[in-house]
C-alpha cells in the first residue's frame, strides 16, 4: 500500500494496524524520500484475529522486577510514608 504523508498522518493507527497485518506501507512525502513501514518478523501480535486475548503475547516484551525489588520498593514507599511531611511545602 502506498500512501502520502498527509494520509499518514490522519490514518497512522490504521497503516499500523496493516503493517501487523503483513502489508508493506510506503509513506510518499514531496522532495523526501519514501518511508516503508512494516513489522519485523517474530514478533507476536497482541491479539488473535477472532479478537480474543492471547495468553503470553507479551512475553519477552516486559521484564517484572523480582522479590527483592519489590520489597525495596514497598521499603522506600513505607519510609516515605512514616517518615516523611505530611504536608509537602512545596520546597521538594
Amino acid at each position: 500500500m502506498k500512501v502520502d504523508a498527509q494520509y499518514a498522518e490522519e490514518h497512522f493507527s490504521d497503516l499500523i494496524a496493516a503493517a501487523y497485518r503483513g502489508e508493506e506501507v510506503e509513506i510518499a512525502a514531496p522532495e523526501k524520500p519514501e518511508l516503508l513501514l512494516k513489522a519485523k518478523a517474530g514478533k507476536p501480535e497482541a491479539k488473535a484475529a477472532s479478537g480474543k486475548r492471547v495468553l503470553g503475547a507479551w512475553r519477552g516484551m516486559i521484564e517484572l522486577p523480582t522479590d527483592e525489588e519489590w520489597a525495596a520498593m514497598d521499603r522506600e514507599i513505607e519510609n516515605e510514608m512514616v517518615n516523611g511531611p505530611l504536608i509537602s511545602n512545596g520546597s521538594e
